[in-house]
């Protein structure tokens, strides 16, 4: 079974420029996780995008890359039945002109 979770949107602190560290900027996050779906065993899709969400504002990251790793870890760990898992997380204000952003796969 694959859960897709395409552009949440919240506001955290994240970045390593001083004018990140002081203000909330927009985060776009994509998921894509699979998993051995059964009706007694699955993963509640509200839940993962919570836990991404509640993590990312927590931690207020400074680089996108730690992030991801970090993202990959706790919902592991929150969600053991994860088999594989794909994080995209996009900041798309911080230039002008373009959408910058980071991308792993991660397989368990």
């Amino acid at each position: 079974m694959r859960i897709l979770l395409e552009n949440l949107t919240f506001e955290t602190i994240i970045g390593i420029l001083d004018f990140e560290r002081t203000a909330p900027q927009r985060v776009v996050i994509d998921a894509i996780i699979e998993y051995s779906y059964t009706q007694e065993c699955f993963i509640n899709y509200a839940e993962v995008a919570q836990r991404i969400e509640s993590t990312m504002k927590k931690e207020q990251f400074e680089l996108l890359e730690t992030a991801l790793g970090h993202l990959s870890q706790i919902l592991k760990n929150d969600f053991p039945l994860i088999q594989s898992l794909s994080l995209t997380i996009r900041k798309p204000d911080i230039l002008p002109n373009c959408t910058v952003g980071v991308q792993k796969n991660f397989i368990f």
